[in-house]
């Protein structure tokens, strides 16, 4: 990314349970990434991490919204929702662990990785939740 482009702040609703829409969000930051000259593997790491915080928003909550900020020093996505809240966020990090409804994981969706792929692709993660209040994901990805 070129140092003199200022910092880019992008915003999507996420609507629960529109499996169609689901992802538009995180393939606009990962189109958005490539015209200001990101390298590929940054490219790939945030698309990741915003594609599964996304879909999280789609299955697991009432709505929510999925942002990126964008300088040439880092990208920060964050996905906040109102909903459930996730009562044991140790429990919801373990690959395959997940509440998603049958119905949604017959559909190839909820199948436990979300979380885990966000932490693998994110610099830093920060995720704040309680039961009945819905949840807040933040992750840091440094251009380095």
């Amino acid at each position: 990314m070129k140092d003199n482009i200022p910092s880019l702040e992008m915003a999507f609703p996420v609507r629960a349970r529109d499996f169609l829409a689901g992802g538009d969000g995180a393939a606009r930051i990962r189109r958005v990434l490539q015209q200001v000259g990101f390298p590929p593997a940054i490219i790939r790491r945030v698309a990741i991490a915003a594609y599964e915080a996304e879909m999280n928003i789609v299955i697991h909550s009432e709505g929510g919204e999925l942002k990126a900020q964008i300088t040439p020093e880092v990208i920060t996505i964050t996905a906040r929702d109102t909903g459930p809240g996730i009562p044991d966020i140790e429990l919801a990090m373990q690959e395959g662990y997940s509440t998603a409804p049958r119905e949604i994981q017959e559909m190839g969706f909820g199948a436990g990785m979300g979380l885990p792929n966000i932490r693998r692709c994110a610099d830093e993660l920060e995720i704040k939740s309680a039961p009945g209040q819905g949840t807040t994901v933040n992750i840091i990805i440094y251009n380095r």
